[in-house]
Formats: C-alpha cells, sequence, structure tokens
C-alpha cells in the first residue's frame, strides 16, 4: 500500500519552500495515486489555487470524467467551504483529513458534507497527525514575530 502520509508531508514540504502556506492534497482511485498537489495560491496570485482544487483538476484530466466517483481524498488540513462544495460536484466519495482548521473548516465550522440539502454526500474522516499540524505552525511562527 502507498504510504500517503509520506507523500503528503514531501508535497507540504515543497509548499513551504516555496512560500505557501504548506498544505497538500493527494487522490487515489483503488490504491493508485492519481494526482498529488499542493498549494500555490502565492505562485499563481490565485485566491483559489488550493492543493484540493488543483487535485481535483488534476484527477479529473487523469480519468477523463467530470465525477471524481470511487475516488478518496486525502488533505493534510481541514478543507475550507469552496474546497468542500468542490468535492461534493465532483462527487467524491471520501475525504481524509490529518489537522482540523477550527477558524474556517467546512466541517468545523460547516458541517457541510453533513448538510442534507446537496445532492451527494462525501464521507469524510479526521485523523490527526501531529506532523501536518507541526508543519503548519512552523510556518506561521516564521511569518508572524
Amino acid at each position: 500500500m502507498v504510504d500517503y502520509i509520506t507523500l503528503l508531508l514531501e508535497e507540504v514540504r515543497k509548499a513551504k519552500k516555496e512560500g505557501e502556506v504548506p498544505v497538500a492534497c493527494l487522490i487515489e482511485k483503488g490504491g493508485k495515486v492519481i494526482a498529488l498537489r499542493h498549494n500555490e495560491v502565492e505562485r499563481r496570485k490565485d485566491p483559489t489555487a488550493h492543493a484540493e482544487l488543483l487535485a481535483i483538476r488534476d484527477a479529473l484530466k487523469v480519468l477523463k470524467t467530470k465525477y471524481l466517483r470511487g475516488c478518496t481524498l486525502y488533505v493534510s488540513l481541514e478543507p475550507c467551504p469552496m474546497c468542500a462544495f468542490a468535492m461534493v460536484l465532483v462527487r467524491l466519495d471520501k475525504v481524509v483529513f490529518f489537522a482540523q482548521e477550527r477558524r474556517g473548516g467546512a466541517m468545523s465550522l460547516y458541517s457541510l458534507f453533513e448538510d442534507e440539502r446537496l445532492n451527494h454526500r462525501v464521507i469524510w474522516e479526521y485523523r490527526r497527525e501531529e506532523s501536518f499540524l507541526k508543519e503548519l505552525k512552523e510556518f506561521f511562527k516564521g511569518l508572524r514575530p
């Protein structure tokens, strides 16, 4: 089995070196990684260039489809509402995140995936992983005196 945590950590560290908020996202289908991206907001000068959206776009191209049924998305930080709604739109099966975002997280604040008014249910799971929390804390500590 592929070690998703290691792949995500490597991608998080790439983002950090590039001055991006260290968030990484991986999408797999049938045990095969089909997309792996990190935030590119600063590089692209695009506030929507989140790791999740970039990975979703890559996965759609790889699968040559408009839906990601049968796919699981792993992300280092809890998705924001923009990214979470995109996950609903592309019909992802499952999302696993490793650090909570209590100030803007789609599940922590809004329970977006549990909203019965939406046309698709995304199963979600939070698995606390200290290494991702540490990378985020170090990044923001370096920005704030």
